[in-house]
């Protein structure tokens, strides 16, 4: 089985930061990639960003300047740095990955149960 596990959740005030971490664990031949999704309450799950193992990035347009995504491959975690934290970013912060567990396999999709934000004064 794999699990990810993300941590680093928590409240915060606006203009604040955080730094939420995904770890990866179990049977894991390769991670093609990384990634962070959110979901709002009342709203649909969104993109936030996502890397390659060779570090290759992808965010949304909104989050760029705030949002820093890194990933160590050596750990198999995946980092999300938020920065200047606003109300609208409260949301439950999932991590994603795209694996293989085994060297025949083809890639799948793993998802961790999230990490609550809460962006309140």
């Amino acid at each position: 089985q794999v699990q990810l596990v993300e941590s680093g959740g928590g409240l915060v005030q606006p203009g604040e930061s955080l730094r939420l971490s995904c770890t990866a664990s179990g049977t894991i031949f390769s991670i093609t990639a990384m990634g962070w999704y959110r979901q709002a309450p009342g709203k649909q799950r969104e993109l936030v960003a996502t890397i390659t193992s060779g570090g290759y990035t992808t965010s949304t347009d909104s989050m760029k300047g705030r949002f820093t995504i890194s990933i160590d491959n050596a750990r198999n975690t995946v980092f999300l740095q938020l920065n200047s934290l606003k109300p609208e970013d409260t949301a439950v912060y999932y991590c994603n990955a795209e694996l293989r567990r085994r060297a025949l396999d083809s890639g799948s999709d793993y998802w961790g149960k999230g990490t609550l934000v809460t962006v309140s004064s």
